[in-house]
């Protein structure tokens, strides 16, 4: 599930439709608050932080009914999850855009409907037969769970511990806003939404966006919590709104996540040519003062067991406030360590 045309009853009609069948329900990239993701008949997400017993489960499957996603790169995983051009599975494939129904995917049922036309029928739709997916769907859910326990991470940081921490503490009409860059998988695999339009995040993966997505956020519901994700690089894309989110007393709080480097490049550089780093380091500022120059509430944390504290004074605060959160630059990712990719690498030949 996944494009334009969700509202809060389509939501609710998908949720009454997979409850009637006891269907699991998978969300494409960023678009996870398209359904609770507490909800027992939740799967996880297909993105780039897809759980590897999901994608299992999309390839065993024998039906596959895909609503409004366009079916692209980000959900089939570089479109190896679902043969091309036709399916092994049973496809039904509703999108509101006739032109994309049949332009990857051969479908045995292509439905040109908006999702809300779409689902307001679906959810009247009464079973003919006792058989439910009952079990397949429990299944899917528990493994979805696993899928979101943290590992541990080289440093005293540990992001892992923080999501856990902030799952527990916001509300859950709280929105999360992300750019793009590895940091980004903290808020995505770790972080379960459960209200309609929490998640804000660029699906064509574009840095800097969670900053002014996280101020016009504010400015649009002043009322809800909004937490802006953002690695130091990205954040240095679009840094100097702070004046913006101080204008207009937009009192969001950004989490930066500072590793001094692009980490989704070196990233790539270690898994390619290992140890030969180009470009990717960054001297940065200190955030926490450069927030204080602008007049927010600026912090900077270091160890783990002072997140909670920090947070809750951002809160307390009365404005706009910035956490700093150095990580270490081993903890590249939430599965490998840099040092662990690089290994990797030169035992590849690369």
């Amino acid at each position: 599930m996944c494009g334009g045309g969700w509202t809060p009853e389509a939501v609710a009609d998908l949720r009454a439709f997979s409850e009637a069948f006891a269907l699991p329900v998978a969300a494409s990239f960023r678009c996870q608050d398209l359904f609770d993701n507490t909800h027992p008949n939740y799967a996880g997400d297909l993105g780039l932080a897809a759980g590897p017993k999901l994608i299992q489960h999309m390839k065993d499957c024998d039906l596959l009914i895909s609503i409004g996603a366009r079916l692209g790169e980000m959900t089939t995983g570089a479109y190896s999850l679902i043969e091309i051009p036709v399916p092994k599975q049973t496809l039904v494939h509703v999108h509101s855009g006739a032109e994309e129904l049949g332009r990857v995917y051969h479908a045995t049922l292509p439905i040109n409907a908006t999702v809300g036309g779409f689902l307001s029928q679906a959810a009247t739709l009464k079973r003919k037969s006792d058989i439910v997916w009952t079990e397949w769907t429990s299944a899917a859910h528990a493994d979805y769970l696993e899928n979101i326990k943290h590992p541990q991470t080289p440093g005293p940081m540990q992001m892992g511990d923080v999501m856990e921490w902030l799952r527990g503490h916001l509300k859950p009409d709280a929105i999360l806003t992300t750019g793009a860059g590895n940091y980004s998988a903290w808020a995505h695999r770790f972080y379960q939404y459960r209200t309609f339009r929490t998640q804000l995040g660029p699906t064509n993966g574009s840095m800097g966006y969670g900053v002014p997505a996280a101020i016009a956020a504010k400015i649009t519901a002043p009322e809800r919590s909004v937490v802006a994700f953002a690695g130091d690089g990205c954040f240095l894309m679009n840094g100097q709104e702070l004046a913006t989110t101080m204008q207009y007393d937009a009192r969001v709080i950004f989490l930066v996540i500072n590793n001094g480097m692009y980490g989704t490049i070196r990233m790539h550089q270690e898994r390619n040519y290992p140890g030969r780093v180009s470009g990717t380091r960054l001297t940065n500022p200190d955030f926490a003062d450069l927030a204080s120059s602008y007049g927010l509430h600026g912090e900077t944390v270091e160890k783990t067991e002072d997140f909670a504290a920090a947070f809750e004074r951002c809160e307390a605060s009365g404005k706009p406030a910035l956490i700093e959160i150095r990580i270490d630059p081993e903890a590249l990712t939430p599965k490998m360590s840099l040092t662990q990719m690089r290994e990797l690498a030169v035992a590849q030949g690369k």
